[in-house]
């Protein structure tokens, strides 16, 4: 069973392991470390346990750590709306953990008051673009060449789902 969790039970090594994988790392923003070292690890961990990176959660399997998913809130006329993001160990891949933490992560986003989450994927990221689909979400746009990653320009296309 997939559950979101803080992160005082996850091992600095163990995150490092899963995080320092080029195939994660080329579907996330920049500020997503590659290649990802110990001390990208530690830092990550006591940033969010202390708080200094608000509303991001490590992802579990029963009692193994898979991933890490998120939301950032939005602001002034965007106030009612966050953006999710997560990324899973490869190891993790295609076994419906991410579409379960998508809805676990979207939950939690509307029971704080959120009414329209949304996420950014990347245009040669078919496997997130499946596990948004299946958790609900719709595509609403695709935005061109509006992503550099690598020197590469791309789309990025845009998921939201609504709170009914």
């Amino acid at each position: 069973m997939v559950k979101l969790w803080g992160f005082d039970d996850v091992q600095a090594e163990r995150l490092q392991q899963l995080a320092d994988n080029y195939n994660i790392a080329r579907n996330l923003r920049d500020v997503f470390p590659h290649p990802y070292s110990i001390d990208d690890a530690n830092d990550f961990i006591e940033n969010a346990i202390q708080g200094s990176i608000p509303h991001v959660f490590s992802i579990f399997n029963d009692d193994e750590f898979i991933g890490v998913g998120g939301i950032t809130l939005k602001t002034d006329i965007h106030r009612n709306s966050a953006e999710v993001g997560y990324w899973l160990g490869e190891p993790y891949w295609g076994k419906g953990y991410a579409t379960e933490a998508l809805r676990l992560l979207t939950d939690y986003a509307f029971n704080i008051g959120k009414i329209r989450v949304f996420a950014g994927v990347f245009a040669h990221n078919k496997a997130s673009q499946r596990v948004l689909e299946k958790a609900g979400y719709q595509l609403e746009a695709i935005h061109r060449s509006a992503i550099t990653k690598y020197g590469e320009i791309m789309d990025e296309h845009l998921y939201a789902v609504i709170k009914t």
